[in-house]
Parts: C-alpha cells; structure tokens; sequence
C-alpha cells in the first residue's frame, strides 16, 4: 500500500476550521499519539467521547481517504519523532524530559519545513528579493519579530527593505509600493484581516506578494504570488487554540538571507559597511 503523502501531525496542528466533536478527537490525539495511532476507529471515538462517524470524518476533512489512511501517516511520523516524555507531561518535575520534548519538537518542525520547501516557489521569491527596488515586510502580533529581523538582514545585504510593529504606518506605506517592488507578507495563520486588506490593494496595484505562513490553505494563500510554508508544531507543546512558534519561520527567513547572500554581487561589501557604522556600539568607553 502506497504511504499518503499528508502528515497527520501536520494537519493536526493546522487551523482548520473543526466542530467540537472533532476537537475533542484532535486534542485526545494530540495527548496520547502513539497510544491513539495503534487504536481503531471505534476505540478512539469512544476514548474522545465522539462517535465512530466522526472519526472518518475529520479523517477526510484532514485531508485523508479515511481513517486508515489517516492511521498509517501518524504512525509514520510517530517513527520518525525522538524519543521523549508526552507533550503532556511537560513539567518541572522532569526538567531533562521536558526539555529533550521541546527539543524533539522544534527538531522536527525544522526538518520539516527544510524538506517541504519548494524549491520552485524559493527560487521565485529569490529572484522577486533580489531584483525588487522596494520590499516591505508586514506581519501583525505574534511574527512582528520575524518581519523585523527579515528586514534588517535584508538591509544588511543591501536589498532596500523596511517593515514596522505599527500597524497604520505599515498600511499607509504599503499604498506607496509599485510593480517594481515587493510585498512580503508573515503569518501563521494566513487568515490577519489586516494582511487581506493590504494584500488587496497590493494586487490591485500590481505590486507582486510573497507569503510565509504555517498554513496551505487560507485566504492570504491565494491571494499571494507565491507562498512558502513553514512546518508549525506548536499545537503538540501548549494551546491548541493559537500557533506561537516563531522558529519555523524564522528558519525560512534564515534560508532566504544565505541563500541571497551565495547569489548576490557583493554581500560582503553591503555587510562590511552595515558593520562599521555599529562599530561604535560595540565598544566600550574609556
């Protein structure tokens, strides 16, 4: 039998709109994976409180043929996951535990997102950086630290970029970008009121837009040129209700700035000026 593509954990921790019923299922998941990855549909519909119906349900709505299909993914990343305690279990009272979990945990989303990158959307977003006359990089809450430190690697490498954690300064400017620039929108969820509303009047004025999120189905999904998507775990440490990981995306930013650096003239020289003008920060009065 040919092993299904999608990864259980994946959709798991995605912001899928779920019923209640279904909630109860993904959280009882979450909790217990590797005893639920060995029960049938009907044991983990009793053991969620759901019923077996459900089950096959929100198997399809993650994206699978049926439960089976479902079963076998989230044993096959349940393979490839480090030995540790439950998410669950998370505590000071086994700090070494706890921390080899976070580890595990933010391990895998890094792999994963390397390994589900695509190559043919990276190379377009690369080329959009480097030859933009403008990027603005705009991201609300949680990932305004990542649209910063974007900007100023960005910076560093002499591609003309800005971003701002004000939200009314970062729409007014958007309004100034052309065909010539670039709009680089950051969000997990892919869903910000405020990115649709900018990305609009970006499209409407030609401006070409490059998303990362942590999901591949939102509405900033299809409004965006292209969209590289960042493997976001969150979900198996803490809430179920938000994902605040910003590593995975950091990762990708990470990935951009190296990339650029092997293909633009002189990264050296943009980095070395960059670096003597904070020079006079680093050192120590006498």
């Amino acid at each position: 039998m040919e092993e299904p593509a999608t990864s259980a954990l994946d959709m798991l921790c995605s912001d899928i709109e779920l019923f209640d019923a279904e909630k109860r299922i993904v959280q009882y998941i979450l909790d217990h994976p590797r005893q639920a990855s060995n029960m049938t549909s009907a044991a983990l519909a009793q053991a969620s409180g759901a019923s077996e119906a459900t089950v096959s349900r929100l198997s399809k709505r993650l994206g699978f043929n049926g439960y089976r299909s479902f079963q076998l993914s989230l044993n096959r990343d349940i393979a490839k996951e480090r030995p540790g305690i439950a998410p669950s279990e998370i505590s000071l009272d086994n700090v070494g535990g706890s921390l080899q979990t976070i580890l595990s945990t933010k391990s895998s989303e890094l792999e994963m997102t390397a390994q589900r990158l695509d190559h043919s959307e990276l190379r377009a977003t690369l080329r959009l950086l480097s030859e933009a006359s403008i990027i603005q990089i705009v991201a609300v809450g949680n990932t305004i630290p990542v649209a910063m430190d974007a900007a100023f690697k960005f910076n560093q490498l002499g591609l003309r970029s800005i971003t701002s954690e004000i939200n009314e300064k970062a729409s007014a400017f958007s309004l100034t970008l052309t065909k010539q620039d670039l709009l680089v929108l950051i969000s997990n969820s892919g869903k910000s009121r405020r990115l649709m509303q900018i990305a609009q009047v970006a499209r409407s004025n030609g401006v070409p837009i490059v998303l990362l999120t942590s999901e591949t189905e939102s509405p900033l999904v299809h409004m965006s040129d292209h969209v590289l998507t960042a493997v976001n775990r969150e979900r198996l440490l803490t809430t179920r209700e938000f994902q605040l990981s910003r590593i995975p995306l950091t990762f990708v930013v990470e990935a951009l700035y190296y990339f650029l650096y092997s293909m633009l003239p002189d990264p050296k020289h943009h980095i070395s000026l960059h670096e003597s003008m904070m020079a006079s920060d680093k050192k120590l009065d006498a």
